[in-house]
């Protein structure tokens, strides 16, 4: 059904046009995640463009009913054009996932920041839709540290520059941007040699392409041509070929170089200062490649690709206060293509998925293969973070570890929803971090899966769990009335140890828990853990039980003093 055109850019307006190109998306996405050969070969793109405009919708719905319920500034009406150009923009970048999502977010916010500049304005014409483009797309292209040739960038920009020669009306304005970006991207496998040996466009630039046709639509009521499909041309797209290049799915080129790349894909957010994220962009872009930071005002969105997982994200706590860390290994079987030339990988048969409580741990868990949620004291992952992780994780069958008793129906909800994409998850209920390293520890992709699960679950159920943490309220417990600030020792969930030290309450719990026997201590040491506290662990298991080993990880910002595990 035609859409009634919005002869103005107006907050109705970004409203439909988020709802168009997230449908379009919708539509593309198992194709663009086809063609996802750069910078990794991990065939993800198109997901990851649906889920970033997934959240800006999200924003400006939550806008828009603020308004009808009566709650914004115009009480009962709609919202201002700044209003939901801003609530898009800060969704985007909030829910920005992978390279060219976070890219994404940045082209939104550089609208955003020129659309919603006169906060007063019920609307934009031509000439505004002119200058939000061309700020956006080099507003993008700052953002990343390296910028490429035959990417969403180059596409970005041929759009910018296509609006910049149109006279009219915002439709006109739209669909000189789109016309100009659907030309650069049948251009991209010219300018990128591993596009053009794999014989597809580019993926970011294919997504922009569908967000900017949806604004077409939105913007005259028409929507462009639709999207054929078929193998991708170094010479311009013919009239009969649809919005892009015709695509197929990458194949071998014999004889292509190939060149190794980090192994792991960080991103989080960051709250932080201007002059932090300065030194922080020249850190990371020191640790590894693909390095995207986009945001402002305080709140940014940092997404790079690094060996050192762990150092990434200490990069980000040094300079403010990362969340949402995901980390992702890309393993054997993804392909970095920073000059490289090969296929995107299949689908691997097995995965784990795991939420963790501290960066130190993610950081393990990523090393040993798994993809990572993290989860901080207070903020638990909601079901559609645990969803996207295990899509993330690429694979057909998904191991799923929560990692916290409180996150069992959350994860089962999200095991539910990611066995109806056709993914064979199972859940394993950890309830501690512990639990999760025992269980990762005799993982075997090569067993069978039913087997493999088994196994891991076994590991998982012969560990004891407890943790040492500061009270911070006055509480009934178990073992009594503790005060605020009162060091509580819990074991299988329950207080059992009320103390005032945290070296001796651990001693007495670690003491408890060896007293029904045990072959390995696992201690997870938090940032607020003593210094002495581990060694001091580690010679009383060495002196008072015979045969038992320990071994010590640092877990980071995990909420627990520290987490104690006995197998």
């Amino acid at each position: 059904m035609a859409q009634v055109p919005q002869t103005f850019f107006d907050a109705l307006a970004v409203r439909t046009w988020c709802g168009l190109a997230l449908e379009a998306l919708g539509r593309a996405r198992e194709e663009i995640d086809a063609i996802n050969v750069y910078p990794v070969a991990d065939g993800d793109t198109g997901t990851n463009l649906y889920l970033t405009v997934e959240s800006a919708v999200t924003a400006v719905e939550a806008v828009f009913a603020g308004h009808e319920m009566g709650s914004g500034s115009a009480a009962g009406g709609e919202p201002s054009l700044s209003d939901a150009v801003r609530a898009m923009a800060h969704g985007a970048l909030i829910g920005a996932r992978g390279n060219s999502g976070t890219i994404l977010a940045q082209l939104l916010r550089g609208m955003a920041q020129v659309l919603g500049a006169d906060g007063e304005a019920p609307h934009t014409d031509g000439q505004g839709l002119r200058l939000a483009l061309r700020h956006a797309a080099d507003s993008a292209r700052q953002a990343v540290a390296h910028p490429v040739e035959g990417t969403v960038l180059t596409v970005a920009s041929a759009a910018a520059d296509a609006a910049d020669g149109a006279e009219g009306d915002c439709g006109t304005v739209s669909r000189a941007a789109y016309e100009g970006a659907r030309a650069a991207l049948a251009a991209t496998p010219g300018q990128l040699a591993v596009l053009r040996r794999a014989g597809v466009v580019d993926a970011g630039g294919r997504g922009l392409v569908a967000v900017l046709a949806a604004l077409v639509e939105t913007l005259t009521g028409e929507a462009p041509r639709a999207v054929a499909r078929g193998h991708a041309r170094e010479d311009a797209v013919s009239d009969e070929a649809g919005d892009c290049a015709d695509i197929r799915s990458p194949g071998v080129t014999a004889g292509a170089p190939t060149k190794a790349g980090p192994a792991f894909e960080v991103i989080y957010l960051l709250e932080a200062g201007d002059s932090a994220v300065t030194r922080l962009r020249a850190r990371l872009d020191a640790l590894g490649d693909s390095l995207v930071v986009v945001g402002g005002d305080g709140l940014w969105n940092v997404h790079v690709h690094v060996d050192d997982a762990g150092a990434a994200v200490e990069a980000g706590v040094e300079a403010g206060r990362p969340y949402r860390i995901r980390i992702t290994h890309f393993g054997a079987g993804d392909v970095h293509t920073t000059g490289a030339e090969r296929p995107p990988r299949e689908r691997a048969q097995r995965a784990v998925v795991a939420v963790v409580p501290g960066e130190g741990l993610a950081g393990l868990y990523a090393e040993a293969g798994a993809t990572t949620v993290l989860a901080r004291p207070g903020e638990p992952p909601a079901s559609g973070e645990l969803v996207e992780a295990v899509r993330r994780a690429h694979a057909r069958e998904v191991v799923l570890l929560p990692n916290d008793a409180e996150l069992r129906h959350t994860a089962a909800a999200a095991a539910e929803q990611a066995r109806a994409d056709g993914i064979r998850v199972a859940l394993i209920p950890t309830r501690s971090a512990v639990q999760g390293i025992a269980a990762l520890a005799v993982h075997e992709p090569g067993r069978r899966f039913d087997e493999d699960v088994v196994a891991m679950t076994s590991a998982a159920g012969a560990t004891r769990y407890a943790e040492v943490a500061v009270a911070e309220r006055q509480s009934w417990t178990m073992a009594g009335i503790c005060q605020a600030g009162d060091v509580l020792g819990l074991i299988d969930g329950d207080v059992a140890v009320i103390g005032s030290d945290v070296t001796v309450t651990a001693e007495i719990v670690l003491d408890r828990m060896l007293s029904a026997g045990g072959e390995l201590v696992t201690l997870v040491l938090g940032d607020e853990a003593p210094e002495p506290v581990a060694a001091h662990l580690e010679t009383r298991v060495r002196e008072a039980y015979l045969a038992v080993d320990t071994v010590v990880y640092r877990g980071g910002r995990q909420g627990a003093v520290l987490l104690i595990g006995v197998e």
